[in-house]
């Protein structure tokens, strides 16, 4: 008999938000499939990640082809619909990063297709077990709509994820599909991003981002691009706006 429990697949799960999200969604009842590069860390995030549920881990780089047919034939084995999928794996390329007319071609080729073409080929092999409500979650950057010196490489294709994001969206209008900007956070990334940086002032994942994305899987908003800042800010009631507050007068 199919298991009707939801299911998620998050990318880059062994540490910083990857990790952090799991563990919500655990605590909560999803099971999870989980992925990193590094099996070590992958096999620790697992067996903590157990003490709340069933979770699969199959480590592996996005970049190869043949490490994504496995998710698929996972979800196909056991007769899984995937109700969430969050592509979170990525790379920062460069530490410290270089300007981009000293951007090594292959250093670009590498950000490229690990964070934006890997997340995309990764849904189109999972697409057959996606459930007719989905919910695809790109994790993207501030760096996609702002211009950041010597964040080039970054930034741009974090722009593009954002770009296919959107068209996604309009193509497949009965999903929920969300490119999400967690904001700055404490993680082993964003420290590569300012190395030697005291970066003990930024947040948690847990403390802003993974509140804020759990809003975003649970509301279901309009499909579109999304800050962490936007979705834990309360909206202002009408009746404290200007024009109200000038008629009570």
């Amino acid at each position: 008999m199919k298991d009707q429990r939801s299911t998620a697949l998050i990318t880059g799960a062994s540490k910083g938000l990857g990790l952090a999200i799991a563990e919500a969604l655990a605590k909560r009842g999803w099971r999870l499939i989980i992925n990193s590069r590094h099996a070590q860390e992958l096999r620790d995030a697992q067996r903590k990640l157990e003490t709340f549920g069933e979770v699969v881990a199959i480590s592996g780089d996005v970049r190869d082809e043949i490490h994504l047919f496995q998710f698929a034939e996972l979800l196909e084995r056991e007769q899984w619909s995937l109700e969430l999928l969050i592509n979170n794996a990525s790379t920062l390329g460069a530490s410290p990063q270089p300007a981009l007319l000293d951007y090594a071609t292959n250093a670009l080729h590498n950000i490229y297709h690990t964070n934006v073409i890997a997340p995309l080929s990764l849904l189109q092999k999972v697409r057959p077990y996606l459930s007719t409500n989905a919910t695809i979650i790109n994790v993207s950057s501030d760096a996609a709509a702002e211009a950041y010196e010597g964040w080039g490489g970054y930034g741009a294709s974090k722009a593009a994820l954002d770009h296919w994001t959107a068209i996604l969206a309009k193509e497949q209008p009965d999903w929920s599909v969300y490119a999400f900007d967690p904001g700055d956070m404490r993680t082993e990334m964003h420290q590569a991003a300012f190395p030697g940086q005291d970066i003990s002032d930024r947040p948690l994942p847990e403390e802003t981002a993974v509140p804020a994305l759990l809003k975003l899987i649970q509301t279901h908003p309009e499909s579109r691009r999304y800050t962490a800042q936007e979705l834990l800010t309360p909206p202002t009631s009408p009746w404290k706006s200007e024009y109200f507050l000038t008629m009570l007068k």
